[in-house]
């Protein structure tokens, strides 16, 4: 998903710590391809039937936090204020292990961006590396808001945490925060990665007081190589059910069918890839525990990913091998244009374009009537995306 969106004391947030190399870009270069005049400033972009968002200003440097001052904020120990502390953590952390499995000493290209009544980003990229052909990690804090329809589509999976069953009047406020991620590779033997962690609130707004409250957490971590290695896809697994027992047995299987249904391409009537946990719109559980819970998972991303990428950064392959990585890349950005939740509700509520769309590969393939040969490597993937297995 590319719409972004701890146990760590309540304290001021620092910024995350820059990872070696790291390049900041001047605000007034950011996001402008070469000819494009200058945006002309606007006080706000409302989209008609979605959400009202404030268009974002490039920052030179992140700042300590990109939350209101409105009692939720730094040092108010309030969930708003530990999930942001935990994304901006991981975005560091994640941003330095790659750096360090690619070996290029090319660093992330990083841009900074705030919206002027609160909110605002982190995006990092690198791209043409000596082992990732991209990889994107962005953090995001948002505030917007939504027309009563879009709020009663929300309250409809919403759980206990409510205050009144009544409908609200008039636009619902809401506050969203995540970290989005996704790593492809350049060898064909190393999978991509992506995972996404949000925590997300609705509020009354001034004309409704007592109107009811909601708040839930979404998120997961899933693999899509272009070719089967058990050790690899067992490893990662593995660490994900990890991750999960930690917390309730039953969330595994639960998260797991969840990604496997979640990640379908129906037109293609078959899988983006080989699954791992995904979860939405979760708030039936105690609201620390769903906060740990993200937490660990998050955390599980490096130990689950970085062993596989180290074993397999080097392997040697053929030009047809490529071609396969490329075709299986087509399918990743269908999924990601054509259903994705995050991608879509960004293109349509005019979110950041460079950072919606930085789920997309640099390369990708689409071949007429391309059907592998039954038997072969290619076809036992194509066959795990469409029969979904368990491999733990």
């Amino acid at each position: 998903m590319a719409s972004s969106l701890l146990s760590t004391p309540s304290r001021t947030l620092a910024p995350a710590p820059a990872p070696a190399g790291l390049r900041v870009r001047a605000p007034a270069q950011a996001h402008l391809p070469r000819g494009c005049p200058a945006p002309r400033r606007s006080r706000a972009l409302r989209v008609r039937a979605s959400v009202a968002i404030e268009k974002e200003t490039p920052e030179s440097e992140p700042p300590p936090t990109f939350l209101r001052e409105d009692g939720r904020g730094a040092g108010s120990g309030s969930v708003r204020e530990r999930f942001e502390a935990m994304i901006r953590r991981v975005q560091g952390e994640v941003c330095a292990a790659l750096e360090e499995a690619d070996g290029s000493g090319a660093g992330f290209v990083e841009d900074v961006w705030s919206r002027p009544g609160g909110g605002g980003g982190i995006s990092r990229v690198l791209e043409d590396g000596r082992v990732f052909e991209k990889a994107g990690v962005n953090v995001s804090v948002v505030y917007g808001v939504m027309p009563p329809d879009a709020y009663r589509a929300a309250k409809g999976v919403a759980g206990k945490n409510s205050a009144a069953e009544g409908d609200k009047a008039g636009p619902v406020p809401f506050f969203a925060a995540g970290i989005s991620s996704v790593l492809h590779p350049k060898n064909p033997f190393a999978p991509t990665l992506h995972f996404n962690y949000r925590y997300f609130e609705t509020d009354a707004p001034k004309d409704a007081p007592g109107a009811p409250r909601q708040w839930w957490f979404g998120g997961g971590t899933d693999l899509t190589p272009s070719y089967i290695i058990e050790e690899d896809v067992k490893h990662f697994h593995s660490v994900q059910k990890q991750a999960c027992d930690k917390f309730d047995p039953s969330f595994h299987p639960r998260f797991k069918k969840w990604c496997d249904d979640y990640f379908y391409i129906k037109h293609r009537n078959e899988r983006r890839g080989l699954g791992g946990i995904f979860f939405d719109d979760l708030n039936d559980y105690d609201q620390e525990m769903l906060l740990n819970f993200s937490t660990e998972c998050a955390d599980s991303v490096l130990p689950a990913y970085i062993p596989i990428v180290e074993r397999r950064k080097d392997t040697p392959f053929t030009e047809e091998h490529k071609a396969w990585q490329q075709l299986r890349r087509g399918r990743y950005v269908e999924f990601n244009l054509v259903y994705d939740r995050g991608t879509t509700f960004g293109l349509k509520t005019g979110g950041r374009i460079e950072s919606i769309l930085v789920s997309l590969p640099l390369t990708a393939r689409w071949q007429y009537d391309h059907k592998p040969e039954e038997g072969t490597e290619e076809w036992k993937l194509l066959d795990a995306c469409i029969n979904p297995k368990d491999w733990i």
